[in-house]
């Protein structure tokens, strides 16, 4: 779990919500993915580091699944790689994953001069990994938690070109009604009632922290989807809200968790002080969306 120190950064233009710590093991850990490689790339002309993980069933005259993996405030790669279990996950179903590394842990989310130099990394990143692996262009994803959740929205919003789907986990929405993706983008997302960090029912100011219905609401009308979603409780604490008969099947999906705080759902692992929920298992639901998501 992480020991949290959690409050608002501003720098520049851009709202970070900050929360950092240690991760901590449970018991219940899963099992040991294949290594992992720490890479460096040049971007903006800057070293740019990342965590590079390779599933051993991957083969060069194969295309193969790439998902961009983005740690939190305070956080790291190696963090993330434990925390979400991707790794595993991509050794199971034959994905390649890369976790990349916000400079001084941070991502900047929003305009401005640091928010397009993530944005670049990360264009940056993909052109990079495709160079050196067989890479299926229309099945390049991002997923991520808290303020890496927030990037993979901001990834959404100005990467559609490359990015065929995100699934951000307890984003902070910084910014979040400057959205002008190319395309329609199918969104699937995870927020717990009991997240002290990122309140579900927004905070001020809204630019930075909606409510978290209003969020999804918005992906729904920019890709196009029917104006009500259709709503299931697939067990008595998960809600899920799906706005369907979207442009190009992208589908917005917004798991609502009680008993759930500042956490990845099915996690291990977690944020000190904030519940994890075990009623759903979000690496596994996320990758079963992706696969039904390509690029049109």
């Amino acid at each position: 779990m992480f020991q949290k120190t959690c409050f608002i950064v501003i720098l520049g233009l851009t709202f970070l919500t900050a929360c950092q710590g240690t991760l901590q093991s449970t018991t219940n850990t899963p099992a040991a993915p294949a290594a992992s490689l720490a890479e460096t790339l040049t971007s903006n002309e800057r070293a740019r580091n990342y965590l590079l993980h390779v599933p051993p069933s991957y083969r060069s005259d194969k295309p193969s699944p790439l998902v961009i993996d983005f740690h939190g405030y305070g956080s790291s790669p190696n963090d993330e790689e434990i925390l979400t279990g991707m790794s595993v996950k991509a050794d199971e179903s034959g994905f390649i994953v890369a976790y990349p590394d916000g400079l001084d842990s941070a991502w900047q989310v929003g305009p401005g001069s640091g928010g397009e130099a993530d944005l670049q990394f990360i264009r940056d990143l993909i052109t990079s990994i495709e160079k050196k692996y067989n890479i299926d262009t229309k099945r390049v994803y991002a997923t991520g938690i808290s303020n890496g959740g927030g990037m993979v929205n901001w990834v959404g919003c100005n990467l559609a070109d490359m990015v065929a789907a995100i699934a951000p986990d307890s984003g902070g929405y910084n910014f979040w009604q400057d959205c002008h993706p190319s395309r329609p983008v199918p969104v699937l997302a995870f927020h717990g009632l009991d997240d002290h960090i990122i309140p579900y029912s927004g905070d001020t100011p809204e630019a930075a922290s909606p409510p978290i219905e209003v969020w999804a609401s918005a992906w729904a009308e920019r890709n196009g989807c029917s104006t009500s979603p259709s709503v299931t409780t697939p067990v008595d604490t998960v809600t899920v809200q799906t706005w369907s008969n979207c442009i190009n099947n992208a589908d917005v999906i917004l798991y609502t968790l009680a008993n759930h705080g500042h956490s990845w759902p099915g996690s291990a692992t977690g944020v000190a002080y904030e519940t994890t929920s075990q009623a759903v298992r979000a690496t596994d639901l996320i990758w079963d969306f992706f696969k039904v998501h390509p690029m049109p």
